[in-house]
């Protein structure tokens, strides 16, 4: 079963200012819907916790579907973000960043310095400005349409899965512009003011 790395709970609570367990988290699932490879059981073991962050043990875990918040407007969606201490999702990237501005979340959120963002797989990627990830087939793509918060790319589960290797995705980051990093599960790239840091008990490598 994954585990998180000591020294990514570690960082998320230098980046949060407290302990996880006195602080609120959102855990938004929308992305999990637009991945092939997921299904309704997997969004749930990601709402419930096992396994993902969010099972960490927050003083409370609230659930942002992304999809139903144009519907309910933003006097009832807006306070819930702002008031959370930290945004956990999870899934396919290019479904999640279209909901993010659909939605508006992704206007709220860069008025929001303070909120932690937690993402893990695509949940990283839908911050770049342009990562590969790993095809239907196995094999590495590269991917755009990304929210581009940060100016580095990220190729995520290196060795984890038959095609995710250096071999596989030094090609594709010859090819692409700025920095690019591969990180196997263990690992976690901790962005603050702009000052990046690679947070591992495992293996990665800068690419470019």
């Amino acid at each position: 079963m994954f585990r998180t790395p000591r020294a990514v709970c570690d960082a998320l609570v230098e980046l949060l200012g407290k302990p996880i367990a006195d602080s609120s988290a959102l855990c938004i699932p929308t992305a999990e819907y637009g991945h092939p490879m997921c299904a309704s059981a997997s969004a749930w073991r990601f709402i419930s916790g096992e396994p993902s962050m969010v099972g960490l043990g927050w003083k409370s875990v609230g659930v942002l579907e992304l999809t139903a918040l144009p519907s309910i407007g933003a006097e009832r969606w807006v306070p819930w973000v702002r008031e959370a201490d930290v945004l956990l999702d999870g899934g396919e990237a290019t479904y999640l960043c279209h909901w993010m501005r659909q939605s508006g979340l992704a206007d709220l959120l860069l008025s929001l310095p303070e909120t932690v963002w937690v993402g893990v797989s695509a949940r990283t990627i839908v911050m770049t400005p342009g990562s590969a990830s790993t095809s239907w087939s196995g094999r590495p793509r590269r991917t755009t349409g990304r929210w581009g918060v940060v100016d580095f790319s990220i190729f995520p589960h290196l060795d984890v899965f038959p095609h995710n290797t250096l071999g596989e995705v030094e090609p594709w980051a010859a090819g692409i512009a700025g920095p690019a990093y591969a990180l196997d599960d263990q690992t976690a790239i901790k962005v603050t003011d702009g000052t990046v840091e690679v947070v591992s008990e495992g293996q990665w490598k800068r690419l470019s």
